[in-house]
C-alpha cells in the first residue's frame, strides 16, 4: 500500500533544545502550550495519536465490568465512522480505562492487539470507544495506518508522542513530516524521554528543511519533510 493509501503522518512536538520532552520541570509561561496548539491547528489534521502513558490523563479510571463475556471476535469495532476528528490511543495490551468515548469533541479510537481480553473489548463497546487491531501480539504500525484510513477516512494524522511511539514510527519509516517547536530551555536531564526513543539500534532518517520561523516566547518552529532518497 502506498503512502497515499495511509494517512500523511506529521510528528508535532515541543522539545527542549537538547531534545527532552517532559515539560513540567521547565516552569515556562503558557506561551509554549498556546503556541503548540496554534501551530498544530495549521496542519488541519483529521486525527491525533499518542501512546498509552501519555493518554492516561485523558482516559480516566473507569472500572471494568465483572460479568463474564465472550468469546468475542477480533475484528474492528467502529462506533463512529463520521466524526469530525479522532483521538487515537496506541494501547496494545488494553490498559486504558475510558470514562467516555470523547476528548474535547474528538472521538476516541483505541489501537489494540488481539491478545486483549474479551472483558476489555466488551468494556470498550459499552463506552462507545472504537477500536482496531494492529496484530496478534505486536502492533504493525503500517497496517494500523491503513486500517485508520480505510475505516475512518483519516488522511492527515498528528503524531504527538511520547518518545517510544515516535521512535516506533521513525523506525518503521512512517514519519512524513517533522514539526518541532523548540522551547528556550536546555534540559540537561539523563534518562528522561526524548523526541525519538527508537531503542538501541540506529534508525537514522534523513530530513529536508521546509521552514524556520520565530514564534512568541523565544520559540523556534522548525519543519522538516522526508529527504529525497539517494
Amino acid at each position: 500500500m502506498s503512502a497515499r493509501e495511509r494517512p500523511y503522518v506529521i510528528c508535532h512536538m515541543a522539545p527542549s533544545i537538547d531534545g527532552r520532552i517532559i515539560t513540567a520541570p521547565w516552569k515556562l509561561p503558557q506561551t509554549l502550550y498556546a503556541e503548540y496548539e496554534r501551530t498544530a491547528k495549521t496542519f488541519r489534521a483529521d486525527a491525533w495519536m499518542i501512546g498509552r502513558v501519555s493518554m492516561e490523563p485523558y482516559a480516566g479510571k473507569a472500572p471494568l465490568p465483572k460479568r463474564k463475556v465472550g468469546p468475542l471476535q477480533r475484528r474492528a469495532f467502529l462506533a463512529a465512522r463520521d466524526a469530525g476528528s479522532y483521538a487515537i490511543a496506541l494501547d496494545p495490551s488494553g490498559r486504558l480505562r475510558w470514562r467516555s468515548n470523547d476528548i474535547d469533541g474528538d472521538h476516541v479510537v483505541s489501537v489494540l492487539t488481539e491478545s486483549v481480553s474479551d472483558a476489555y473489548l466488551s468494556f470498550l463497546q459499552s463506552k462507545g470507544v472504537s477500536y482496531v487491531f494492529g496484530g496478534r501480539g505486536e502492533v504493525n504500525l503500517r497496517r494500523v495506518l491503513e486500517k485508520l484510513r480505510e475505516a475512518f477516512g483519516i488522511e492527515r494524522l498528528l503524531l504527538e508522542g511520547g518518545g517510544k511511539i515516535n521512535g516506533s514510527f521513525l523506525a518503521a519509516d512512517l514519519v512524513d513530516e517533522l514539526s518541532v517547536l523548540v522551547a528556550p530551555v536546555a534540559d540537561g536531564s539523563v534518562g528522561t524521554p526524548t523526541l525519538f526513543d527508537a531503542g538501541p539500534r540506529p534508525v537514522a532518517r534523513r530530513l529536508k528543511l521546509h521552514s524556520v520561523r520565530k514564534r512568541p516566547g523565544d520559540l523556534v518552529w522548525l519543519r522538516y519533510t522526508r529527504a529525497p532518497r539517494p
